[in-house]
């Protein structure tokens, strides 16, 4: 099921609150994993939309397996992000306001796989020599969580 494709078919490309989670995944060595987004081309934090009935934390889990191929294998929750700065405007026309519930782990199994076509590429970023085209949604966590939560001082 996809709640918001449904939800896209009776009212357009109208803005939307979309309700979602964001995964932090770091390696031990000071580096976070980010996604060449397939829409956009810019580097993002995996994570998506929450589907009717799923908890924030069981989105982010199946968001991260989805978009990476690795599994969660035990989640920090951080903090929620929403209003203005988290307005986005997709390359079809859709419009959302998000909600994004943003979670860390350290602690992944599995390999790198892009399984869904919505990243081009996958790969780990230290966090001090994060990529030019980082999406604003991540450059916006970044700078408020990321470092003080990874503890990656």
């Amino acid at each position: 099921m996809d709640y918001v494709k449904e939800l896209r078919q009776l009212i357009g490309h109208r803005p939307l609150i979309v309700a979602g989670s964001t995964i932090l995944v770091s390696n031990g060595k000071k580096e976070i994993l980010l996604q060449l987004r397939s829409d956009t081309k810019e580097w993002g934090l995996p994570g998506g939309a929450m589907e009717l009935g799923e908890s924030f934390e069981k989105a982010a889990k199946r968001e991260l397996f989805e978009e990476t191929g690795l599994k969660a294998e035990k989640l920090g929750f951080i903090d929620v992000f929403s209003g203005n700065k988290f307005y986005f405007k997709y390359p079809n026309g859709d419009e959302v306001f998000n909600v994004i519930a943003i979670y860390k782990t350290d602690k992944v199994t599995g390999e790198l796989a892009m399984n869904d076509g919505e990243s081009q590429e996958l790969k780990f970023f230290d966090y001090r020599r994060l990529p030019e085209n980082l999406d604003e949604r991540t450059r916006i966590i970044f700078e408020r969580v990321i470092v003080q939560e990874l503890k990656l001082e």
